[in-house]
Protein backbone atom coordinates (compact mmCIF):
# COMPACT_ATOMS: atom_id res chain seq x y z
CA UNK A 1 0.00 0.00 0.00
CA UNK A 2 1.11 3.54 -0.48
CA UNK A 3 3.00 5.22 2.07
CA UNK A 4 0.76 8.10 2.70
CA UNK A 5 -2.70 7.65 4.86
CA UNK A 6 -2.32 5.74 8.54
CA UNK A 7 -1.70 2.52 9.48
CA UNK A 8 -4.17 0.19 9.45
CA UNK A 9 -4.19 -0.99 13.34
CA UNK A 10 -5.04 3.03 13.87
CA UNK A 11 -7.68 3.53 11.81
CA UNK A 12 -9.58 -0.03 12.91
CA UNK A 13 -8.79 1.04 16.37
CA UNK A 14 -10.98 4.24 15.95
CA UNK A 15 -13.67 2.60 14.31
CA UNK A 16 -13.88 -0.20 16.39
CA UNK A 17 -13.28 1.99 19.78
CA UNK A 18 -10.98 -0.24 20.91
CA UNK A 19 -7.25 0.26 21.88
CA UNK A 20 -4.31 0.16 19.06
CA UNK A 21 -2.92 -3.64 21.19
CA UNK A 22 -5.97 -5.27 20.55
CA UNK A 23 -6.42 -3.45 17.04
CA UNK A 24 -3.57 -5.03 15.89
CA UNK A 25 -4.60 -8.56 17.22
CA UNK A 26 -7.63 -8.36 15.09
CA UNK A 27 -5.25 -7.55 12.19
CA UNK A 28 -2.70 -9.91 12.76
CA UNK A 29 -5.58 -12.57 13.37
CA UNK A 30 -6.83 -12.23 9.97
CA UNK A 31 -10.12 -10.14 11.28
CA UNK A 32 -9.88 -7.11 9.00
CA UNK A 33 -10.41 -6.37 5.27
CA UNK A 34 -9.67 -3.67 3.45
CA UNK A 35 -11.72 -2.59 -0.13
CA UNK A 36 -12.72 -6.06 0.44
CA UNK A 37 -9.39 -8.27 1.54
CA UNK A 38 -8.28 -9.42 4.26
CA UNK A 39 -4.79 -7.60 5.38
CA UNK A 40 -2.59 -9.05 7.96
CA UNK A 41 -0.29 -6.40 8.68
CA UNK A 42 -0.79 -4.14 10.97
CA UNK A 43 1.41 -1.62 9.80
CA UNK A 44 -0.18 -1.45 6.65
CA UNK A 45 -1.69 2.27 5.43
CA UNK A 46 -4.72 2.69 4.36
CA UNK A 47 -6.41 5.98 3.05
CA UNK A 48 -9.40 7.82 3.66
CA UNK A 49 -11.17 6.85 0.85
CA UNK A 50 -10.17 2.93 1.57
CA UNK A 51 -13.34 0.71 3.27
CA UNK A 52 -11.68 -0.76 6.47
CA UNK A 53 -14.25 -3.33 8.07
CA UNK A 54 -14.14 -6.04 10.54
CA UNK A 55 -15.01 -9.22 9.47
CA UNK A 56 -17.97 -11.01 11.28
CA UNK A 57 -16.23 -13.29 14.08
CA UNK A 58 -13.18 -11.18 14.05
CA UNK A 59 -11.43 -12.09 17.79
CA UNK A 60 -8.87 -9.96 19.05
CA UNK A 61 -7.53 -13.05 21.25
CA UNK A 62 -4.19 -14.58 20.14
CA UNK A 63 -4.16 -17.11 17.59
CA UNK A 64 -3.37 -20.77 18.74
CA UNK A 65 -0.37 -22.38 17.42
CA UNK A 66 -0.64 -24.66 14.71
CA UNK A 67 1.04 -28.13 13.35
CA UNK A 68 0.98 -28.86 9.85
CA UNK A 69 1.07 -32.41 7.86
CA UNK A 70 3.12 -32.22 4.32
CA UNK A 71 3.51 -34.48 1.93
CA UNK A 72 7.04 -33.99 1.26
CA UNK A 73 8.11 -34.58 -2.49
CA UNK A 74 11.37 -36.77 -3.33
CA UNK A 75 14.20 -34.03 -3.89
CA UNK A 76 13.32 -31.47 -1.40
CA UNK A 77 15.30 -30.69 1.63
CA UNK A 78 13.72 -31.43 4.86
CA UNK A 79 16.46 -31.29 7.43
CA UNK A 80 18.75 -34.25 6.42
CA UNK A 81 21.92 -32.61 4.75
CA UNK A 82 22.39 -29.47 2.29
CA UNK A 83 21.08 -30.80 -0.55
CA UNK A 84 17.84 -29.65 -1.95
CA UNK A 85 15.53 -26.75 -2.20
CA UNK A 86 13.75 -26.29 1.68
CA UNK A 87 10.21 -28.17 1.65
CA UNK A 88 8.94 -25.41 3.29
CA UNK A 89 8.66 -23.98 -0.10
CA UNK A 90 5.85 -26.19 -0.33
CA UNK A 91 3.74 -24.27 2.04
CA UNK A 92 1.57 -21.42 0.67
CA UNK A 93 -2.25 -21.00 0.71
CA UNK A 94 -2.36 -22.64 -3.27
CA UNK A 95 -1.09 -25.74 -2.02
CA UNK A 96 -3.46 -26.27 1.04
CA UNK A 97 -5.70 -28.93 1.08
CA UNK A 98 -9.23 -27.08 2.54
CA UNK A 99 -11.48 -29.04 4.52
CA UNK A 100 -12.45 -31.18 7.91
CA UNK A 101 -14.07 -30.25 10.68
CA UNK A 102 -11.77 -28.24 12.88
CA UNK A 103 -8.56 -26.62 10.28
CA UNK A 104 -8.58 -23.04 11.20
CA UNK A 105 -8.65 -20.79 8.47
CA UNK A 106 -5.73 -20.16 6.64
CA UNK A 107 -3.03 -16.89 8.34
CA UNK A 108 0.53 -15.82 7.13
CA UNK A 109 1.57 -16.34 10.50
CA UNK A 110 1.01 -20.03 10.21
CA UNK A 111 3.89 -19.94 8.25
CA UNK A 112 6.41 -18.35 10.40
CA UNK A 113 8.59 -20.16 14.08
CA UNK A 114 7.57 -23.19 12.66
CA UNK A 115 9.94 -26.33 14.08
CA UNK A 116 10.43 -28.95 12.03
CA UNK A 117 9.60 -32.46 13.79
CA UNK A 118 10.35 -35.41 11.77
CA UNK A 119 13.08 -34.44 9.10
CA UNK A 120 13.55 -37.09 6.68
CA UNK A 121 16.35 -37.77 3.66
CA UNK A 122 16.07 -35.34 0.62
CA UNK A 123 15.72 -38.48 -1.96
CA UNK A 124 12.58 -39.66 -0.04
CA UNK A 125 8.85 -38.59 -0.19
CA UNK A 126 6.40 -38.76 2.59
CA UNK A 127 4.89 -37.19 5.48
CA UNK A 128 6.83 -33.93 7.12
CA UNK A 129 5.20 -32.28 10.12
CA UNK A 130 5.76 -29.03 11.36
CA UNK A 131 4.82 -27.21 14.42
CA UNK A 132 4.44 -23.84 16.16
CA UNK A 133 2.95 -26.17 19.14
CA UNK A 134 5.58 -26.74 21.90
CA UNK A 135 3.39 -29.87 22.83
CA UNK A 136 3.66 -31.50 19.60
CA UNK A 137 7.22 -30.12 19.50
CA UNK A 138 8.24 -31.92 22.72
CA UNK A 139 6.52 -35.14 22.26
CA UNK A 140 8.21 -35.91 18.34
CA UNK A 141 11.25 -34.37 19.40
CA UNK A 142 12.35 -34.68 22.75
CA UNK A 143 10.05 -37.97 23.46
CA UNK A 144 10.83 -38.66 19.83
CA UNK A 145 11.85 -42.30 20.90
CA UNK A 146 8.50 -43.70 21.61
CA UNK A 147 6.95 -42.53 18.38
CA UNK A 148 6.64 -45.06 15.77
CA UNK A 149 6.83 -43.99 12.24
CA UNK A 150 5.94 -46.06 9.18
CA UNK A 151 7.55 -46.13 5.83
CA UNK A 152 6.62 -48.02 3.36
CA UNK A 153 10.53 -49.00 0.94
CA UNK A 154 11.55 -50.09 -2.57
CA UNK A 155 14.09 -52.49 -3.11
CA UNK A 156 16.03 -54.21 -5.69
CA UNK A 157 18.27 -57.34 -5.19
CA UNK A 158 18.07 -60.90 -3.17
CA UNK A 159 17.57 -60.49 0.50
CA UNK A 160 20.04 -62.97 2.60
CA UNK A 161 18.35 -66.25 3.85
CA UNK A 162 17.82 -64.99 7.16
CA UNK A 163 17.58 -61.25 5.71
CA UNK A 164 14.25 -60.47 6.91
CA UNK A 165 14.36 -61.92 10.51
CA UNK A 166 17.62 -59.58 10.61
CA UNK A 167 15.75 -56.12 9.46
CA UNK A 168 13.44 -57.25 12.56
CA UNK A 169 15.67 -57.75 15.07
CA UNK A 170 19.78 -58.07 15.29
CA UNK A 171 21.45 -55.35 13.06
CA UNK A 172 23.76 -51.95 14.19
CA UNK A 173 23.86 -48.48 13.19
CA UNK A 174 26.30 -46.21 13.80
CA UNK A 175 27.91 -48.59 16.13
CA UNK A 176 24.61 -49.44 18.29
CA UNK A 177 21.94 -51.96 18.06
CA UNK A 178 19.09 -51.03 16.07
CA UNK A 179 15.72 -51.22 18.11
CA UNK A 180 13.27 -54.37 17.29
CA UNK A 181 10.83 -53.01 14.92
CA UNK A 182 8.03 -54.08 12.53
CA UNK A 183 9.81 -55.48 9.09
CA UNK A 184 7.69 -57.26 6.44
CA UNK A 185 7.54 -57.62 2.47
CA UNK A 186 4.43 -56.16 1.31
CA UNK A 187 4.99 -57.33 -2.38
CA UNK A 188 7.80 -58.38 -4.35
CA UNK A 189 10.12 -55.55 -3.73
CA UNK A 190 8.43 -53.61 -1.40
CA UNK A 191 9.19 -53.29 2.28
CA UNK A 192 7.27 -51.99 5.34
CA UNK A 193 8.92 -50.52 8.07
CA UNK A 194 6.99 -49.57 11.27
CA UNK A 195 9.88 -48.66 14.14
CA UNK A 196 10.41 -46.08 16.87
CA UNK A 197 13.65 -44.25 17.13
CA UNK A 198 14.61 -44.34 13.49
CA UNK A 199 17.43 -42.41 12.56
CA UNK A 200 17.76 -40.71 8.89
CA UNK A 201 20.43 -43.21 6.87
CA UNK A 202 18.95 -46.01 9.23
CA UNK A 203 16.72 -48.03 6.42
CA UNK A 204 19.13 -47.77 3.48
CA UNK A 205 22.43 -48.93 5.87
CA UNK A 206 19.81 -51.78 7.55
CA UNK A 207 18.78 -52.85 3.82
CA UNK A 208 22.60 -52.91 2.20
CA UNK A 209 23.49 -54.91 5.51
CA UNK A 210 21.22 -57.89 3.90
CA UNK A 211 22.20 -57.10 0.47
CA UNK A 212 19.41 -54.91 -0.88
CA UNK A 213 19.71 -51.73 -2.42
CA UNK A 214 16.98 -49.05 -1.52
CA UNK A 215 15.70 -47.85 -4.57
CA UNK A 216 12.81 -45.40 -2.92
CA UNK A 217 11.50 -44.54 0.82
CA UNK A 218 7.80 -43.18 1.42
CA UNK A 219 6.95 -42.16 5.03
CA UNK A 220 3.11 -43.07 5.31
CA UNK A 221 2.78 -42.41 9.34
CA UNK A 222 3.99 -40.79 12.50
CA UNK A 223 2.58 -41.82 15.34
CA UNK A 224 -1.43 -42.04 14.78
CA UNK A 225 -1.25 -39.21 12.08
CA UNK A 226 -1.26 -40.90 8.31
CA UNK A 227 -0.81 -39.08 5.27
CA UNK A 228 -3.85 -40.47 3.77
CA UNK A 229 -4.49 -39.52 0.72
CA UNK A 230 -3.12 -36.01 1.11
CA UNK A 231 -1.36 -35.21 -2.53
CA UNK A 232 2.65 -34.70 -2.93
CA UNK A 233 3.63 -31.00 -2.57
CA UNK A 234 0.26 -30.03 -0.58
CA UNK A 235 -0.31 -29.86 3.17
CA UNK A 236 -3.51 -29.50 5.82
CA UNK A 237 -3.52 -28.37 9.31
CA UNK A 238 -3.37 -30.89 12.19
CA UNK A 239 -6.93 -30.44 13.40
CA UNK A 240 -8.13 -29.82 17.45
CA UNK A 241 -9.00 -33.30 17.35
CA UNK A 242 -6.12 -35.11 16.30
CA UNK A 243 -3.38 -37.03 18.20
CA UNK A 244 0.15 -38.15 17.37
Amino acid sequence: MSNDGIRLAKRVAEQASCSRAEAERYVANGGVTVDGVVVEDPASRVLPAQSVALLPGASMDEAPPVTILLHKPAGMNSGVGARGASALECLSPETLVVGGHGQPRFLKRHLARLTLCTPLETDASGLLVYSQDFRVVRKLLDDGERVEHEFVVEVSGGIADNGLALLNHGLTFSGKPVNPMKVSWQSEGRLRFAAKGMRPGQIEHMCAAVGLTVTDIKRLRVGRMSMGGLPAGQWRYLTEYERF
